[in-house]
């Protein structure tokens, strides 16, 4: 009895301390992500994903960069892309970049791993996106696709009370912070507190020599990240701090680095939507593409972290030491109370599942 009591206050202090650190990246994040569903214009993005092999597919690699979309939630808006005329390798390539990163994950990656995996992180998603995009369209060449429509549906759906064009920029930052806040992190609540937990349980739980003998370094530990996260359903913002956990246990940062890629984008749920809207073969050029590219950008980055001569685990969070405690404090109060809404929901909808499902006499 004693133990479990031990296990589960090291577990909540250690998760504590992950989301008291990343909290004011978070926010700044999520706030970020309101503004660009506020100023993004999608009819622009609609009307240039359709025409060219290669530059439809970078322009669509770099509007889905910062975008905060988990790998479920991208589905229909690039299902919407591809009713408005993208072709498939703009889509594909819209469809990797957006879950694989974002300006949510960019930042919390800052807070809990270092500067050098923030700006690995979306440079290997782009990567990804652009090869399988280009392939993508190298090998469906040989279709022709129609010039897109101007969009006769939101590239992201806003809520009515934000589409207002009359809206003066003081009242679209307004209804931006509000709607990162009300709509945006509420979708990413849940899943972020799930990650920060299952965290809490790798750094309380697992011992290092075990972590370190099969997920230290090498091919083999990439692989492995490859067999755990292509099944996994995990967003960016929540896959952060599990591979902030994993490599304070001796996961090198390019091993962490495959996961942080493949998690995000790729889940059975996913893979299925998947076949229906772009095929089965582009499918699997979808997953080779993002299999291949992350293993190559996971050897790059710790060949990069031995030339430089820096120990992962000891910059690790160094970023959220520079943040004030009064941030950080204020911070983690605002996440908490905007929190405790879609965490009931989600609380709820499973124990429903569970055990309130209909019983039949």
């Amino acid at each position: 009895m004693l133990i479990l009591v031990s296990f589960l206050r090291d577990t909540a202090l250690a998760s504590w301390d992950l989301f008291f650190d990343a909290s004011p990246y978070i926010l700044f994040g999520v706030i970020v992500g309101g503004m660009l569903k506020m100023f993004l214009s999608t009819d622009y993005i609609a009307r240039h994903l359709g025409k060219g092999r290669f530059l439809s597919v970078i322009k669509a690699s770099l509007f889905g960069i910062p975008l905060p979309l988990c790998s479920c939630g991208v589905l229909p808006t690039a299902a919407a892309l591809k009713k408005q005329g993208a072709n498939n390798g703009a889509t594909m390539a819209f469809l990797i970049a957006t879950p694989e990163s974002g300006v949510d994950s960019i930042s919390i990656t800052y807070a809990l791993l270092d500067p050098l995996m923030a700006v690995a992180r979306p440079v290997a998603a782009l990567a990804t996106a652009l090869t399988a995009g280009c392939l993508e369209n190298w090998f469906n060449s040989q279709k022709k696709h129609t010039k897109a429509p101007l969009a006769a549906q939101s590239f992201i759906p806003l809520p009515k009370q934000i589409l207002s064009v009359q809206q003066s920029v003081a009242q679209r930052l307004v209804s931006g912070i509000w709607f990162a806040l009300e709509d945006l992190w509420a979708d990413l609540a849940a899943w972020f507190f799930l990650g920060v937990v299952l965290a809490g349980v790798i750094t309380t739980l697992i011992p290092e020599e075990y972590i370190s003998l099969y997920l230290g370094g090498g091919l083999s530990a990439m692989l492995l990240m490859l067999v755990f996260g292509v099944p996994l359903y995990i967003c960016a913002t929540a896959s952060t701090p599990i591979a902030a956990a994993l490599i304070l246990k001796g996961v090198s940062p390019g091993a962490a680095l495959v996961f942080l890629l493949v998690g995000p984008a790729t889940n059975m749920a996913s893979l299925s939507v998947l076949i229906g809207l772009l095929g089965k073969r582009a499918t699997g050029l979808y997953l080779f593409a993002i299999a291949a590219v992350s293993v190559i950008c996971g050897i790059v980055l710790d060949s990069i972290y031995r030339y430089l001569g820096v120990l992962p685990q000891a910059v690790i969070g160094s970023a959220a030491e520079i943040i004030p405690f009064w941030l950080q404090a204020g911070s983690a109060a605002v996440l908490v109370v905007f929190s405790f809404r879609p965490l009931l929901k989600s609380a709820t909808y499973w124990w429903h599942k569970c055990f309130g499902g209909n019983k039949k006499n």
